[in-house]
């Protein structure tokens, strides 16, 4: 990986320094619309299972062990395909992970980066 991955959230304006910008969010995000989207694609394989981020809801309490299922996940064939074109760009192009969420340091994204620089 030639430059760190950042992280930010999807209702952000984009940075000049932004790169490619991958939503990683499971679900589209709340009130944008289509037309309005400010990011390069959409990778739903890359985002933490439906059941584990329900269980997660978010609370940062929960968060170390939410960071240690998701990695497992990361690991697993469904995530892989997803995983590695995210490897693939990063080793090309800044990377900007893009999320909803509005706790960046307690979400996906934070992991994800985390995960795809070590």
């Amino acid at each position: 990986m030639t430059e760190p991955i950042g992280y930010r959230r999807v209702y952000e304006e984009n940075a000049p320094g932004d790169g490619h910008r991958v939503l990683v969010d499971r679900v589209w995000p709340r009130g944008m619309r289509k037309d309005d989207a400010r990011f390069d694609e959409w990778l739903r394989d890359a985002a933490p299972s439906s059941e584990l981020r329900k269980w997660y809801g978010h609370e940062p309490g929960r968060f170390p062990e939410f960071r240690r299922r998701y990695r497992a996940e990361l690991r697993d064939p469904g995530h892989q395909e997803a995983v590695s074109h995210l490897q693939d760009l990063a080793g090309r192009e800044r990377l900007t992970l893009v999320t909803a969420t509005k706790d960046l340091a307690h979400s996906q994204a934070a992991v994800l980066a985390e995960w795809l620089a070590g």
